[in-house]
């Protein structure tokens, strides 16, 4: 009894509570997608196609206010108050000027009142007919058609007025933005639709290859004009001057077009789209365009883009046969061959279809490769556009394939002659995988593919050129043409047989042993089976 009650007092020792974990801290929400976020809230009130022309033209505000207020204190700061509403002292800082119904202030002040929608129009039209650059790229009356929920318009307003669109120069948030919002707005649509983007790596892999750093600049199908963005991208990340490039396109599609010019503006870039959106074969807006580089990705095996009897004279297609009605591929590509200047390039996506087509594109094919304008073939990984998972291929075309020496970024580089040669690049097992069904090549694998592709052009001492199984070739005329003038990769790269190895009579004599352990295997459960049926009292 006594070591009883000894034992109920003794004391038990307090068990230490395991320390808690930390929380793991939640990953912050980037710009986009808390922009991306607010947008989806609208859902049921606006088609999900509309959600880019609502954001983007919002932010077109925000931005376009920003560099207003911030250029508003600089005056102010230098002592030009007096000139804070002069329009000439924004414009000479590529600054719009904004009357007071324009600004975002005023927008964000009038943001819970019923007719906001209204004064975002008008704010909207204000900018564009007082800034000629702007004009047709604007949405107009667009907001007050929509007839949207002011409560949940004003809270996209609130998540939009909390971005500074300015604060980080060397960042391109606005930027940022619009190639976040037109990706997923691509991923979205679906096939057929969404042609307005190219993925941005697929354009870095065009400008590291063609490197436009001085010159007119053209693309006849510029969508969202993703590829005048990289451009500039590429000159100012290699130290080059944006103001040597002048920037020429085209766009078909009314809103797309909207869509570039916006694009375009809040980034600062000056380019010529044409006064309208209009088809480039039935209406070409520079017909005597002569472009230094053309970079393109136009829609893919267009039917009935001109009827039997049209075009068949246009001086495009001068020297050629003229393009088949079935398929456009064969006339975007002329109509770029029409617009090279003597020394210029082109690097443009088109379906793997026109790489060995008969008939008119044969004879065309045929004759561009006689001309020595083919330089090189890349086929780019399945599943890297958002429209379409067919394979496609990166064309580059060279009027200048001579021995030359050539001044880029400061450097001297010397092309040897490729005459009556092409490089042929196989990509389909590059690339890595993202939002679970897209391939995108890495910033490693661009570099890779142009240091490959410069190599082979340069005649420098210290570069070397190989081909490499399942990679690249460097094909000649004589090759080619006993190909009948095909451009399918597979038909020049080499391709290893991993079969070559096998003991094929060793692993026929594996197989059938293991065949026929598995044939009794099944004999063994048949017999189980029917016996196991028997002792119940049925047969078989």
């Amino acid at each position: 009894m006594a070591k009883k009650e000894a034992k109920e007092k003794e004391v038990k020792p307090k068990l230490e509570k395991a320390p808690k974990k930390e929380a793991k801290p939640k990953k912050e929400k980037s710009i986009e997608e808390t922009l991306y976020a607010a947008c989806d809230k609208l859902r049921g009130m606006v088609e999900p196609a509309e959600y880019k022309h609502v954001v983007l033209g919002l932010i077109f505000l925000k931005y376009a206010g920003d560099k207003f207020e911030e250029r508003k204190q600089e005056l102010i700061t230098e002592g030009k108050e007096k000139y804070i509403e002069t329009k000439e002292f924004y414009n000479q800082k590529n600054i719009f000027y904004l009357l007071e119904e324009s600004r975002w202030s005023y927008i964000i002040k009038n943001s819970k009142q019923n007719d906001i929608a209204i004064k975002i129009d008008t704010a909207l039209h204000t900018i564009e007919k007082n800034n000629p650059a702007l004009k047709g790229s604007l949405p107009e009356n667009y907001f007050s058609r929509l007839n949207m929920d002011v409560s949940k318009l004003a809270a996209l307003l609130d998540t939009i007025n909390n971005i500074n669109t300015i604060k980080d120069k060397g960042h391109d948030i606005v930027g940022r933005v619009y190639e976040y919002f037109l990706r997923k707005f691509a991923i979205a649509e679906g096939k057929g639709k969404g042609e307005f983007y190219t993925p941005k790596t697929i354009v870095n892999l065009i400008a590291e290859l063609i490197e436009p750093y001085k010159g007119i600049i053209y693309d006849p199908a510029c969508g969202s004009g993703g590829m005048f963005v990289q451009s500039i991208k590429f000159i100012e990340s290699h130290h080059g001057n944006k103001k040597e490039v002048s920037i020429y396109g085209q766009e078909a599609t009314p809103t797309t077009y909207k869509l570039a010019k916006m694009n375009l503006a809040v980034r600062g870039i000056a380019a010529n789209l044409g006064d309208v959106a209009a088809d480039t074969f039935a209406k070409d807006q520079h017909p005597d365009l002569k472009a230094d580089f053309i970079m393109a990705n136009p829609p893919f095996n267009q039917k009935d883009w001109r009827a039997a009897t049209e075009l068949t004279d246009d001086p495009r297609w001068r020297g050629y046969d003229v393009p088949p009605v079935s398929n456009a591929n064969y006339g975007w590509i002329l109509n770029m061959v029409s617009k090279l200047s003597d020394n210029g390039v082109a690097g443009f996506i088109l379906a793997n279809g026109a790489l060995s087509g008969g008939g008119e594109e044969y004879k065309i094919r045929r004759r561009l490769i006689e001309n020595n304008l083919v330089e090189a073939i890349v086929i780019i990984p399945r599943n890297t556009f958002y429209t379409t998972d067919i394979c496609v291929t990166l064309w580059i075309l060279n009027k200048n394939k001579k021995e030359r020496t050539v001044e880029i970024n400061n450097k001297q580089k010397k092309y040897r002659n490729r005459e009556q040669e092409i490089l042929f690049m196989d990509l389909r097992r590059w690339g890595t995988e993202y939002e679970k069904m897209f391939i995108e090549l890495t910033t490693e694998d661009i570099a890779k593919v142009a240091d490959n592709y410069h190599n082979w052009q340069q005649a420098d001492s210290k570069t070397t050129y190989k081909n490499v199984p399942e990679f690249c070739y460097s094909a000649n005329f004589k090759q080619i043409q006993e190909n009948d003038f095909s451009l399918v990769p597979s038909k020049y790269i080499e391709f290893v047989d991993r079969d070559s190895k096998i003991n094929f009579d060793k692993e026929m004599k594996r197989i059938q042993k293991d065949f026929k352990v598995l044939l009794e295997e099944e004999k063994q459960s048949q017999n189980q089976l029917i016996n196991a049926f028997k002792v119940l009292g049925y047969e078989l």
